[in-house]
């Protein structure tokens, strides 16, 4: 089977199981970053089931990505596309969380997809796994549009959620360390890189 259309098939599942995968002009955006600044080796923070983990390495045959998944379920699935896709020898699925996780692995470009809540800790964590000019990127900065919105019709939860991401953002923009990049594609991207020294 071609990769195209197991690539639709992980979309369809994702879609039918309501699995959060990365929007597509999102993900085009991020794999021609990969190409244009030659990445490869990369770190990604929230695995799903293995959609954008497989486009990443799909963007160069020296591509290497090792992905972090703490949902067994979904670790599981993940670990079943990339064999599908024979991938299995470039991506590297972890079952852990990665808060927990600690490797001295230096990557050209750490990707966060995982829980909103947490991404300031991610970022500072894996900050210190990242080469002297390499990529932080990270995904859902706009989440559906709702940050700087009105959050006086929201749900607590979504309003608690809303709130984290906002205050991740200015962390982003008044980092003294790195300096960010915003781009409206997707559900937002954002591309963080060492300032220079």
């Amino acid at each position: 089977m071609d990769q195209e259309f197991l690539i639709r098939k992980i979309e369809k599942y994702a879609d039918e199981k309501g699995v959060p995968i990365m929007e597509k002009d999102g993900m085009e955006f991020l794999t021609e970053f990969i190409k244009l600044n030659k990445v490869k080796n990369i770190l990604e923070i929230g695995s799903a089931i293995g959609y954008s983990a497989i486009n990443m390495a799909l963007a160069g045959e020296d591509v290497m990505v090792t992905t972090i998944e703490r949902d067994k379920d979904r670790y599981i699935e993940a670990v079943k596309n990339v064999k599908k896709l024979g991938l299995d020898s470039r991506i590297t699925l972890i079952l852990a969380d990665a808060l927990s996780f600690n490797t001295s692995e230096e990557y050209d470009l750490i990707f966060i997809d995982a829980a909103k809540s947490q991404y300031i800790k991610f970022f500072n964590k894996f900050k210190e796994n990242l080469k002297p000019k390499g990529y932080i990127v990270t995904d859902n900065i706009n989440f559906h549009g709702l940050t700087n919105s009105d959050k006086s019709k929201m749900s607590r939860n979504l309003r608690q959620l809303i709130t984290k991401l906002e205050r991740y953002i200015n962390f982003l923009k008044d980092n003294d360390e790195f300096k960010t990049r915003f781009f409206e594609v997707g559900d937002g991207v954002a591309i963080s890189r060492r300032k220079k020294k």
